[in-house]
């Protein structure tokens, strides 16, 4: 297994969000998370992308539990190991297109501009490289935060709704472009959506209700 969540509980203010979870995805599997809004979906993700910490249980990536490192530890994985896609793009205003397209690769000192121009082509971006993030449609913008994250070649891809913000057609094509990235780079897949749809697209499909995975 590449990631291994075992037994984990988190609370916000003394309210339980869920407990003694445990699952596990493959290296190359694609994985849908569903539930309710406010189920902890979102909480769950973070988890999964050591950006926070369970109250109890482990959560562990290539058999590495993020209990056993420290901040600059967690924060090297989240740069080398995991890419991460939001609902909000999240792409630096100042800089153009090919500059965030490099940004996550280069900080984690593994660009690779062969597999970059490769990503840009795929994803329909080689001719709006040096253009800004402003001048980009919605499913444009989302392309270039795709492209970022698997930049890098992470051995997980987390999601979260990322394709909300888009209309039914870009969110579609969107879907199929990252799937097929993931694939062709042996990439697993952890994603969040409310959509059944979008769901049913993934190999897997887990459930988060009443504080715990079905």
């Amino acid at each position: 297994m590449l990631l291994d969540v075992s037994s984990v509980s988190k609370s916000f203010a003394g309210r339980p969000v869920f407990q003694d979870i445990s699952f596990s995805v493959a290296a190359g599997e694609t994985v849908a998370l569903t539930g309710e809004s406010g189920s902890g979906k979102s909480t769950l993700l973070h988890l999964a992308g050591a950006l926070d910490q369970p109250d109890s249980g482990t959560v562990s990536l290539g058999g590495q539990s993020y209990a056993a490192l420290d901040d600059k530890g967690r924060a090297q994985i989240r740069r080398s190991k995991i890419g991460l896609v939001f609902q909000q793009f999240n792409l630096i205003t100042s800089l153009d297109v090919g500059a965030n397209l490099r940004f996550q690769a280069r900080l984690a000192g593994v660009e690779d501009p062969a597999w970059t121009a490769e990503v840009a082509q795929r994803l329909d971006l080689h001719s709006r490289l040096s253009q800004m993030p402003e001048t980009l449609s919605g499913g444009q913008q989302q392309r270039v935060a795709i492209g970022r994250a698997l930049a890098v070649r992470p051995a997980l891809l987390l999601a979260d709704e990322p394709t909300g913000n888009l209309d039914q057609a870009n969110s579609d094509a969107v879907l199929s472009l990252m799937l097929d990235l993931v694939a062709d780079s042996d990439t697993a897949l952890f994603l969040v959506t409310h959509s059944e749809q979008v769901a049913a697209r993934l190999s897997r499909h887990m459930h988060l209700s009443d504080g715990q995975v079905r």
